[in-house]
């Protein structure tokens, strides 16, 4: 009978992350690091960076008897733990997370600089309520917005990311 594997955060040395991530795998493990795509400007030009979601963090699929392996790897600490016990981390939010990189997006790359204003019409073209039309009722910050959607002959308030939408051209009466 084969030993149960879970999730599990390993804490790792600043700025060595992908390099953990490269010796986990080749040693055979299963090993996830959340990276996130942000555009640098720097004084003569932009670059697009991958980083960690969770810095000083890598996530590893193992069995208990796999940890001291683990440890040994260059640049591992130690793992996360909860009373000297390695904290396993749910499927379910290791599943959370990946959905969550594969939904990121850099308000920069998807704004189609497209200015919205307040009171235009908007429809979401994006997540479950895509297809659906509203009038923009504020923008909350750069990346958010908050929708008033008719549904049901009642008006709804929703809270959206700005890349999940896009302005509607109304026609001139």
């Amino acid at each position: 009978m084969n030993p149960a594997k879970h999730w599990y955060a390993l804490y790792v040395k600043s700025r060595s992350e992908k390099k953990v991530l490269t010796q986990l795998e080749e040693q055979g493990f299963e090993a996830f690091l959340p990276l996130v795509t942000h555009v640098k400007q720097w004084s003569d030009r932009k670059k697009k960076v991958e980083e960690p979601l969770f810095k000083s963090y890598v996530f590893v699929h193992s069995t208990d008897k796999e940890h001291y392996p683990i440890l040994n790897v260059y640049g591992v600490v130690k793992f996360v733990t909860f009373e000297h016990k390695a904290v396993v981390v749910p499927d379910n939010q290791i599943l959370a997370i990946k959905r969550y990189i594969d939904d990121f997006q850099e308000e920069e790359n998807n704004l189609k600089n497209t200015e919205l204003k307040e009171g235009q019409m908007v429809r979401i073209i994006a997540g479950p309520l895509m297809g659906l039309t509203g009038r923009l009722k504020s923008v909350k910050n750069k990346k958010y917005l908050i929708v008033y959607i008719e549904a049901v002959g009642q008006y709804i308030s929703v809270n959206i990311p700005r890349t999940k939408v896009e302005p509607i051209v109304e026609k001139e009466k």
